[in-house]
């Protein structure tokens, strides 16, 4: 009998849910073998720049900036058409004009270098010319690969900028002229070519590129197959498969509907089989993979903007976000477990799955290059940079160890193409959303923003939180992860640090919500996603995603209250007693949820564990008692209910 195992093949159903769902997969597919070898190689050379220059050492600031901005702009206008009606098999030449303006905005940096840099931010007529070329081409490309919701919210920043003076109230600022905006966005590191380009130029390019080294070795495989023998025979099996293995491949390729599509097209129709329903099923593939980039140590290459903005080191950010992440995918897997004990759902024939000592003997080198990374970030006091370079490298020897996962030349060179083109939509999005960031600076939005938090939330850090939160998914609705952060972590992050809640603990708690903007209906596109795939209701099926996911929601506010969880200004012995509380109210969340322990909850004790879950995530002792008190009452009234069952069934004899 063949072994059950994933197949990474992408169909034609595959491809038209990713493209439906996520714009940013929408690219050209060109006719012509002339278009296509000058896309690939365009796309190697990029990356090579970008590889060979995190080891030698990149450019002068606004360079090099201008430049990956630059040759991003140039893919974006050859890969992705003006609109869904035109061909998508040929290139107009107005998309090779685009494309060919694109380059030349850096090429005018380039040469003017010393010009621009004597002049000090006083722009003249040239620079003016550009400059507004830049930000419409920029505008255009987001429009083409995020779509209208990121490119409208930055026209009105730019209006906003230009006519704030005429509003009334907290928001109203002295105005600025097309001229000051130019010089803000286009001269300045503090707009387009800001930190949020600065680090996709950097951290996230090579990030990318290491993901697809490891996809093309066979890392994607290892995982599945991995969570498959670890897994895949347990009560509802496919389900926790679908956990674990969308977990990790989430964290590293960041894009949480490819992953609902790649993983999913395999774990839903298995969930289905088991006895899951269509809308179980698809939620939970939609929140095991929004929740990879919540999982260390890739975090989807959020984590690097997060370093640069929180202005700490990157391998901090892997710390602090280790246990929230943990408890986020317990969180899910014990609502599997729970509805699978209480429909009896099986897992899948033991005889039909890979052996783990199988899948170790053959795909367990590929842990490698993985610990080598997280041994670079936390052991060797090199940059982020320079470990992600040394770990690509190592990442191709380690293939060569085995037949299976060898690497051939054609894979490392389709590699460097994948990772420039991966690399596109972040890049635009990184780009517009330097143009909100640079008029949120300018204009004081955001100090002002936060004030209005603070104010509708009172005196009060729970409502100004809940008021953050809300104010986090709306911005998020729609929007890919990393734009979706920083446009949070932006607006709504600094309300939470003048409250007095530690940097980290505020951006963090942005960012959840944020990625949680996928799951929640009205827009909750990953789950809709897995609509696709599973055949439910997609509002049903976005329901049932933010249910799996409410420890989730909680998480936040778990570790906002109870710094320990993040391990900040804490000793081992404390964080050790909150995690074990924290992870047994995540239990309780799930008991609350499903309904069921050992056998089925009566309401009342579900309204209990929900309290008591609430309890024994907070740090103090007191209510960690009173929570384990609940737990025990739970406890024992579930034993007496299966002695009293047992007695019924005897005495019927």
């Amino acid at each position: 009998m063949s072994k059950i195992t994933i197949d990474h093949q992408i169909d034609d159903q595959q491809i038209e849910i990713i493209e439906k769902y996520d714009k940013e997969q929408k690219t050209r597919s060109f006719d012509k073998s002339s278009l296509v070898k000058m896309v690939y190689w365009a796309a190697i050379i990029i990356s090579l720049y970008h590889f060979i220059t995190s080891f030698v050492g990149a450019p002068a600031t606004l360079k090099h900036r201008s430049l990956h901005v630059s040759m991003m702009l140039f893919l974006s206008f050859i890969l992705y058409p003006i609109n869904n009606k035109v061909s998508r098999k040929k290139l107009p030449i107005y998309d090779s004009i685009l494309a060919v303006l694109s380059l030349g905005i850096t090429l005018y940096i380039w040469i003017d270098y010393p010009n621009i840099i004597a002049r000090a931010g006083v722009i003249n007529t040239m620079d003016m010319i550009v400059g507004t070329l830049l930000v419409v081409l920029v505008l255009e490309a987001s429009r083409r690969i995020s779509g209208l919701p990121l490119t409208i919210l930055a026209i009105v920043f730019v209006a906003y900028a230009l006519f704030g003076r005429n509003i009334p109230g907290i928001f109203s600022h002295r105005g600025y002229d097309w001229a000051s905006l130019v010089n803000q966005f286009f001269i300045s590191t503090d707009g387009i070519y800001g930190t949020s380009v600065g680090v996709a130029s950097s951290y996230i390019f090579l990030f990318i590129l290491f993901g697809e080294v490891m996809n093309k070795s066979g890392m994607g495989k290892f995982f599945n197959d991995i969570a498959l023998a670890l897994a895949g025979s347990s009560k509802g099996g496919p389900a926790k498969v679908a956990v674990i293995a969308s977990g990790f491949l989430g964290s590293i390729n960041g894009s949480a509907i490819a992953n609902v599509v790649t993983t999913g097209t395999f774990t839903i129709p298995l969930m289905k089989k088991t006895g899951y329903s269509k809308e179980f099923s698809g939620a939970v593939e939609a929140t095991a993979s929004v929740g990879g980039q919540l999982l260390p140590p890739i975090m989807g290459a959020a984590a690097f903007i997060m370093a640069e903005m929180v202005g700490i080191k990157y391998s901090k950010i892997i710390v602090y976000a280790a246990i929230p992440a943990v408890l986020y995918y317990l969180g899910i897997i014990i609502q599997v477990h729970l509805r699978a004990s209480k429909r009896n759902l099986v897992g899948l024939p033991k005889e039909e799955l890979p052996r783990a000592r199988d899948v170790m003997k053959e795909r367990g080198h590929l842990l490698i290059p993985i610990l080598f990374l997280l041994g670079m970030l936390f052991f060797s006091g090199k940059t982020v940079v320079f470990s992600a370079f040394c770990s690509i490298i190592v990442t191709i020897l380690t293939s060569m160890l085995k037949e299976s996962t060898r690497m051939s030349g054609k894979d490392i060179v389709d590699a460097l193409a994948g990772g420039a083109k991966g690399t596109v939509s972040v890049a635009m999005a990184c780009a517009i959303v330097g143009i909100i960031i640079a008029v949120t600076s300018i204009t004081g939005f955001g100090l002002n923003m936060a004030n209005a938090i603070i104010q509708l939330g009172g005196t009060s850090i729970l409502a100004t939180l809940i008021f953050a939160m809300i104010t986090c998914m709306i911005l998020g609705m729609g929007l890919p992860s990393i734009p979706a952060y920083l446009i949070t972590a932006t607006i709504a992050a600094p309300a939470l640090v003048k409250l007095g809640i530690p940097v980290v603990a505020a951006h963090l708690f942005v960012f959840y919500f944020a990625m949680f903007a996928n799951l929640t209906p009205p827009v909750a596109l990953a789950a809709f996603a897995a609509a696709g795939l599973s055949g439910g209701d997609p509002m049903k099926t976005g329901i049932a995603s933010v249910k799996l996911a409410l420890a989730g929601f909680i998480i936040p506010y778990m570790f906002v209250f109870n710094n320990e969880l993040l391990l900040l200004n804490t000793t081992w012995a404390i964080a050790l007693r909150v995690a074990v509380t924290s992870i047994i109210g995540v239990i309780m969340i799930g008991v609350a949820i499903e309904g069921y322990l050992l056998r089925e909850v009566p309401m009342v004790l579900r309204a209990a564990s929900f309290i008591g879950a609430l309890l024994l995530i907070t740090a103090s002792v007191v209510q960690d008692i009173v929570g384990f008190a609940i737990l025990a009452i739970l406890i024992i009234h579930q034993i007496v209910q299966i002695k009293h069952k047992k007695v019924n069934t005897y005495s019927s004899y």
